[in-house]
């Protein structure tokens, strides 16, 4: 999405000074996180280790294809952040699904939608991100395995461990 320097803002929403090429205007409402939040891969620091040269999810950017994953990782490390920027790379509609306050009914809801988006006029892709994926049971991981399978949705993990 092309950025427009007329309207672009601070991070508290007053008008930018001198903003030429800056981000996009984001309503004043949205939350600090989502405001610094990159919104190209040329933006996100660090992660070389699957977004460098000949990593995989690089590949995924530069082919044009996505493929399902699990990004593993403390909080504030990107991970949805790369998702986001995987979804609009690949004019991809985005999902986002909470495995501590979703279940199997969410999971079905996002594949309805990702087959109606697929069998529009479009044929738009859908990524599925599941923040805190280990959560599910075994019923739900099952479901969302045979989901794959088909190839409609492309899904992102993000289990993450704490040690105490």
């Amino acid at each position: 999405m092309p950025r427009n320097p007329a309207t672009t803002t601070d991070l508290f929403g007053a008008p930018a000074v001198g903003a030429a090429g800056g981000a996009a205007a984001l309503p004043a409402h949205q939350p600090l996180a989502e405001r610094l939040r990159p919104h190209t891969l040329g933006e996100v620091v660090g992660q070389q280790q699957v977004l460098g040269e000949g990593m995989p999810l690089r590949l995924a950017f530069e082919s044009g294809r996505p493929h399902s994953c699990i990004l593993w990782g403390p909080p504030g490390v990107g991970k949805t952040t790369i998702a986001r920027l995987m979804a609009d790379a690949f004019d991809a509609q985005f999902i986002f699904i909470s495995a501590v306050l979703g279940g199997v009914e969410d999971i079905r809801e996002a594949v309805e939608k990702a087959q109606m988006a697929w069998d529009s006029l479009l044929q738009q892709r859908t990524i599925v991100f599941v923040d805190e994926v280990h959560r599910f049971n075994k019923a739900v991981k099952l479901y969302i395995n045979q989901r794959l399978k088909r190839a409609i949705v492309q899904i992102f993990g993000l289990p993450f461990f704490q040690r105490w």
